[in-house]
């Protein structure tokens, strides 16, 4: 019970990695406030994890859907100790494609600009909503979900890579401004993850990720799930400002 009765915050917390993170530290004790923008998959896990829950939907990258939603959590449960911000989206495609001697096509803007709204101003929407409550009762946790490809990079994913080399960023940025609050920031990279948008994928993609990670397997959701627990408990209390790889030891492209 390592988070007994530690109010979290979870962004994207209806699926995948997210539901695995709102169950583990429903085991650990803690009073789980999610949110999503899938209501019928969000309440279906709320019946699930029992009276010390919540769920809003929630779109991260609206500030004032953000702010209303932290006001909520500290009106019902008084204090916010922990957030783990999980909530992504993915529009893959080339930057420009080009082909017998022209542009083919290229991503649009409407596909960059939506996961820069969710990946990366969705973060520091929910940091910046719960910072000022975490200084007010003496410190807090925050959680950044990035990925291995914000380290190494990947082919057709110029929007997705550049929030979560972004994220990286503001993690580093957090941990010297809010280390002296008591507020201890990191992130998460996790490798290829078999959540279930994943498990859609085409079986000849899955092996050729597989075979990219040295550990023979690809992550299950509560392998990252684990990791937030940790850093959000007090077995963590001296990590602070890094970025923690959780990718069965993959490095993209060999």
């Amino acid at each position: 019970m390592r988070l007994q009765d530690k109010v979290c915050l979870i962004t994207g917390g209806a699926a995948g990695i997210g539901k695995a993170t709102a169950i583990r530290f429903a085991e650990e004790g803690a009073k789980v406030v999610f949110c999503d923008m899938n209501k019928e998959a969000g309440e279906a896990l709320l019946s699930e994890l029992g009276n010390d829950a919540s769920f809003t939907v929630v779109n991260v990258a609206d500030r004032s859907e953000v702010q209303k939603w932290v006001e909520q959590t500290e009106e019902k449960y008084g204090r916010i100790d922990v957030l783990i911000n999980n909530a992504g989206v993915t529009r893959d495609g080339l930057t420009v494609k080009y082909k017998n001697g022209e542009v083919v096509s290229e991503m649009s803007q409407a596909d960059w600009d939506l996961v820069i709204d969710v990946n990366l101003k969705g973060v520091f929407n929910c940091a910046q909503a719960v910072i000022p409550s975490m200084i007010k009762n003496g410190g807090g946790v925050i959680v950044n979900a990035s990925s291995v490809v914000g380290l190494y990079g990947n082919f057709g994913q110029a929007n997705y890579v550049a929030t979560k080399a972004g994220v990286i960023g503001m993690t580093k940025v957090w941990a010297r401004e809010l280390g002296r609050h008591n507020i201890r920031v990191n992130a998460v990279a996790p490798g290829f993850v078999l959540t279930e948008m994943v498990q859609k994928m085409p079986e000849k993609v899955l092996e050729n990720m597989q075979q990219h990670t040295p550990i023979g397997r690809l992550g299950q959701p509560v392998d990252i799930a684990n990791t937030y627990v940790w850093l959000s408990s007090d077995e963590a209390s001296f990590v602070h400002g890094t970025t923690i790889s959780v990718d069965g030891g993959i490095v993209l492209g060999t």
